[in-house]
């Protein structure tokens, strides 16, 4: 059971089953896709170019969505700068988000921030409930802590897959400026979905037109970025393939499908949809790259159950 305005889409949860399977095996099949594509361990591409081509690929979609489904009326006369300005912020907080993960390498290893970055689905919880006066029941905020907890319990034991190199020195580390940024990093995640969520359903446009919005002013500010990190001798589709391209497909399709889960259900939708591709990510680990599943993985699938049970009931 979601949380679907019934006035906004029509109640059908076979409908909506599918559309969160699809985006759950989209999020979690990325990580993988991305370890099939390096050569001699490096990522072949540029990660700039990759996600600024995903923002022009969902720019694109949505244009064309906008005109097969006749809402182009929307667009007849320029629109009033302060209807299109608040589609920026978003862009930013996601661009600023992109850049602190490379920042915080520097303070801490890859580890330690993974098992940290659980403090998101805190810290979206809490603006869900202050910014858009959703109160959660008791059992509610138990089934957010048992989220947070199966994603804790998750990163921890994917340490054990890292291999015996990690004995060799400590297994964790992060320092104060570390901690600080980590808590800045999931303040302006979760204030990126709640602010986005409010966003599309403060105003009666279509979805077509909102996205176009959105992902106008994400390709204009990735493209900047893009540019700015380029080196001079890369050019800017150095390395793609095919599986490159089914990344970006595949990036911009859920893209488009998580604005209709912010438009049409809730932010907290998309906390279980991340915390469950965490599992289809390891799952798709073990059949594809061939690394173990530890003991401890059921832990966090039974976490999971019973979050979404006591949540949604």
């Amino acid at each position: 059971r979601l949380y679907l305005d019934p006035q906004l889409v029509p109640d059908s949860s076979s409908c909506w089953g599918f559309l969160l399977g699809l985006m759950v095996l989209i999020y979690g099949s990325h990580a993988p896709l991305i370890a099939l594509t390096k050569v001699d361990g490096q990522v072949p591409f540029s990660a700039s170019s990759c996600v600024l081509m995903i923002e022009f690929a969902k720019l694109l979609i949505s244009s064309l969505s906008l005109a097969l489904t006749g809402s182009t009326s929307a667009l007849r006369s320029p629109p009033r700068l302060l209807l299109v300005a608040p589609y920026a912020v978003p862009a930013v907080l996601y661009t600023l988000n992109n850049n602190l993960v490379v920042v915080m390498q520097a303070y801490m290893d890859p580890s330690s921030f993974q098992i940290l970055s659980n403090l998101k689905i805190a810290s979206t919880a809490l603006l869900y409930s202050v910014c858009l006066g959703k109160r959660l029941r008791s059992a509610q905020w138990v089934a957010l802590g048992l989220l947070m907890a199966a994603g804790g319990f998750h990163s921890y034991s994917s340490l054990d897959l890292q291999g015996p190199e990690v004995h060799e020195g400590p297994r964790l580390h992060i320092t104060a400026w570390g901690l600080f940024l980590v808590l800045v990093y999931c303040g302006v995640s979760g204030l990126a979905a709640v602010y986005t969520e409010r966003m599309l359903k403060s105003q009666k446009l279509p979805l077509s037109v909102q996205n176009l919005y959105l992902y106008m002013f994400g390709v204009a500010i990735n493209g900047l970025t893009s540019l700015s990190s380029l080196r001079g001798d890369r050019r800017f589709l150095e390395g793609y393939s095919g599986l490159v391209w089914l990344i970006i497909a595949g990036q911009a399709a859920n893209g488009l499908l998580m604005s209709v889960v912010l438009k049409h259900g809730s932010g907290i939708t998309r906390l279980f949809v991340i915390s469950s591709s965490m599992l289809v990510n390891a799952l798709l680990s073990w059949a594809i790259l061939g690394l173990q599943l530890t003991p401890l993985f059921p832990l966090p699938c039974a976490l999971i159950g019973l979050a979404a049970y006591l949540y949604y009931r």
